[in-house]
């Protein structure tokens, strides 16, 4: 069995514009998926699909969405499926993160976090799994977090919206993997560490005392490198995945472990 062999399937890549959802894209269209990209920034997305298509084989579109908007994401999602005709595979990848405690944070803060990290997993799941129970297949992959699993003690570093949205996430594909998978359709969640991102590059990564720090706590010793989220992926949406459900997967270099 060619475990990534996509070849026939259509995936779907929120906030695919840039970083780890970018990444998701080329590797789903380097193994033969169809793919669709959305995001908010529409013009990020066209020099996407440019290069994706320029490849053999390539076959990329793409469709402005704003997964914290419900019938903006319903709209996306019809444009889609008249495009494509179907959605294997749906890469929940679109979410924010931002500084501030219970103390410090106000409501648009919360409810900004809480609409894109966990309700718009649930807007693009609402108008997508009802064709996958129609075909009974179907491979959801949502973004957690290893913030979901531990947090930092520095006030610098504190994110408790992150910390609670993206625990969420993975509550949430529990949730959906019980009462999904007897239709065909898996639910999994990855959750990252620290990798280069456009929401850490100019916030984290030019924090030179923090990187030093995670590399001394973190058993790799570095953060995740570009593309190294990518096999995880794929994994839960391929052939070989059918038996695993509502599972998380750690890809963090171990920081978790110490």
């Amino acid at each position: 069995m060619n475990l990534f062999n996509f070849s026939g399937k259509v995936a779907v890549i929120t906030g695919a514009s840039s970083g780890l959802g970018a990444d998701a894209a080329r590797g789903f269209a380097e193994h033969g998926a169809d793919v669709a990209l959305l995001a908010r920034r529409k013009e990020k997305l066209d020099l996407l699909v440019e290069e994706i298509n320029q490849k053999d084989g390539g076959r990329a579109f793409a469709v402005a969405c704003d997964v914290a908007d419900e019938k903006n994401t319903q709209a996306a999602v019809d444009v889609v499926l008249n495009h494509y005709s179907k959605i294997d595979i749906l890469l929940n990848n679109a979410g924010v993160a931002f500084g501030g405690s219970v103390e410090s944070m106000n409501d648009a803060d919360w409810d900004r976090a809480i609409d894109v990290n966990l309700k718009g997993i649930i807007h693009t799941c609402k108008y997508i799994i009802p064709g996958m129970r129609e075909r009974k297949y179907g491979r959801i992959i949502n973004i957690a977090s290893v913030n979901a699993i531990i947090a930092d003690k520095p006030a610098a570093l504190w994110r408790h919206a992150y910390n609670m949205t993206k625990a969420g996430v993975i509550g949430l594909t529990k949730g959906m993997a019980a009462s999904y998978t007897q239709y065909g359709i898996t639910t999994n969640a990855v959750c990252p560490g620290l990798f280069e991102t456009e929401m850490t590059e100019n916030t984290l990564f030019k924090a030179t005392d923090f990187l030093h720090m995670y590399n001394a706590l973190c058993p790799a010793s570095r953060p995740g490198a570009k593309g190294e989220l990518n096999a995880p992926i794929l994994f839960f949406a391929s052939e070989g995945a059918g038996y695993v459900s509502g599972q998380y997967l750690l890809v963090d270099g171990g920081l978790s472990i110490v």
